[in-house]
């Protein structure tokens, strides 16, 4: 019996968190375009098909900067997606059709997160609508997008517990340690004592004061820090064991 072979095409999809003023994480999502579809169901990951000669990193960082504008993004691949049935559905087959024509039976997905300071401008070249949405506000999306967001959580976690410094990529260049330890806490889901944690971030060297304080907050005003990350590169400590 012959092998029954389908038309399986690639593609990448990127999971970008952000952290914004209020504190909280949160995922750029685009717009597809889909007329009969309320605006409400249209929202989904930011990913595309792979060229023929493209290999899939090279397209995750082009789907980046058609995203953002931005040409060089902290990037981490962390798994792929095949369930056959991922992309099965009336609306979903719909909009492929409609966006790139070719006859796909299935389609199979490298799933990449990425980082991005949430006041950086974004500067889309190819979608129209790109927003943050808190993680706690995530709407039903297409394919397998909210299990792709599922899995990147538990992988950033899995990020910070290696490479804690990857935070700061989500930080702005100063920062406070009320910042630090509400996003720190808010990736780790650990219960942190907030006393402890300013301690031992006074005892790393390469979180530095500045000599410039908060203005116009309704709390305590807090003292400004910023990350030296060649100190932490030579310091070879974790920010909480």
């Amino acid at each position: 019996m012959s092998p029954n072979f389908i038309h399986t095409y690639l593609s990448v999809d990127c999971v970008v968190f952000g952290f914004d003023h209020d504190n909280k994480l949160n995922i750029l999502l685009v717009k597809r375009r889909l007329d009969d579809v309320p605006k409400e169901m249209q929202s989904k990951l930011p990913g595309s098909l792979i060229f023929s000669n493209e290999d899939v990193d090279v397209a995750a960082q082009r789907v980046l900067f058609e995203l953002t504008g931005i040409k060089k993004m902290v990037l981490k691949q962390f798994k792929c997606f095949a369930d056959p049935l991922r992309a099965s559905s009336p609306d979903d087959i719909k909009w492929m059709s409609k966006e790139y024509k070719p006859n796909i039976d299935r389609i199979v997905t490298v799933a990449y997160l990425s980082l991005c300071k949430i006041d950086h401008k974004i500067n889309s070249v190819k979608y129209v609508t790109v927003d943050w949405c808190p993680i706690d506000k995530i709407p039903s999306l297409p394919f397998d997008h909210n299990k792709i967001i599922n899995e990147s959580f538990l992988e950033i976690r899995r990020w910070i517990e290696t490479d804690f410094s990857i935070v700061f990529e989500l930080l702005p260049k100063k920062f406070t340690i009320r910042q630090l330890y509400q996003l720190y806490s808010a990736i780790s889901e650990k219960k942190i004592d907030k006393k402890n944690f300013h301690k031992k971030i006074s005892s790393f060297n390469y979180i530095i004061p500045l000599d410039e304080i908060e203005s116009n907050v309704a709390h305590r005003a807090a003292r400004y820090y910023k990350f030296d990350s060649k100190l932490f590169k030579k310091s070879n400590t974790k920010l909480l064991k």
